[in-house]
């Protein structure tokens, strides 16, 4: 994620209290795991320390909110092959470089993933993809006016008979075409 604080003063801490509740200092309120991942979700950077004996324990409460995510998530991002390996790496000589590469291939997943949401939003102006499901859009809303008049709050209409050029088959051929520009454009996307 790239939360590294420059400032100490930058890091909320959360104290955990031997009844296991969690209490932020910065907002004096008692808080969940939920919050703690929302809080880290958000880039707000914490350490969490016993309470009684002062000591961080940042690490086993975000190792406790994903084994909560993986369990409750619905959808789980953490392979059971992966895991197995992980698991088989405790103990390994190469276990003391293993989390340095961890960190490193997530920062580069981000950056990538960033870079990625930025290039498609920035195109989306001027994409053609854009457009395309603009006119699919406006070409459903009329079938369904046609079908169901009234539909678009307007009252309904009296059938007009389609102009000699409007033919379904001019209406297939220019579905084809955007197809094919549509899979031009993933083409390239995927490139």
């Amino acid at each position: 994620m790239g939360n590294k604080p420059t400032d100490q003063d930058d890091v909320v801490i959360i104290k955990k209290y031997a009844n296991r509740r969690l209490y932020n200092t910065q907002s004096s309120s008692y808080i969940t795991l939920d919050h703690l991942a929302k809080m880290t979700r958000e880039g707000i950077d914490f350490k969490v320390v016993d309470a009684k004996t002062g000591g961080d324990i940042t690490h086993s409460i975000l190792t406790q909110i994903i084994m909560e995510e993986e369990a409750n998530g619905g959808e789980q991002i953490l392979p059971v092959n992966f895991l197995r390996q992980l698991i088989a790496m405790y103990g390994n000589s190469m276990q003391s470089l293993l989390p340095h590469y961890l960190e490193a291939s997530m920062d580069h997943f981000r950056e990538n993933q960033l870079k990625l949401r930025k290039a498609f939003e920035e195109s989306l102006g001027n994409n053609p993809l854009a457009a395309i499901a603009q006119r699919n859009m406006e070409m459903f809303k009329a079938a369904a006016a046609a079908f169901m008049p009234g539909i678009d709050g307007s009252a309904p209409q009296p059938a007009r008979e389609a102009p000699a050029e409007d033919k379904p088959t001019d209406d297939l051929a220019a579905l084809k075409a955007q197809m094919a520009e549509m899979q031009r454009m993933l083409d390239k996307l995927a490139k």
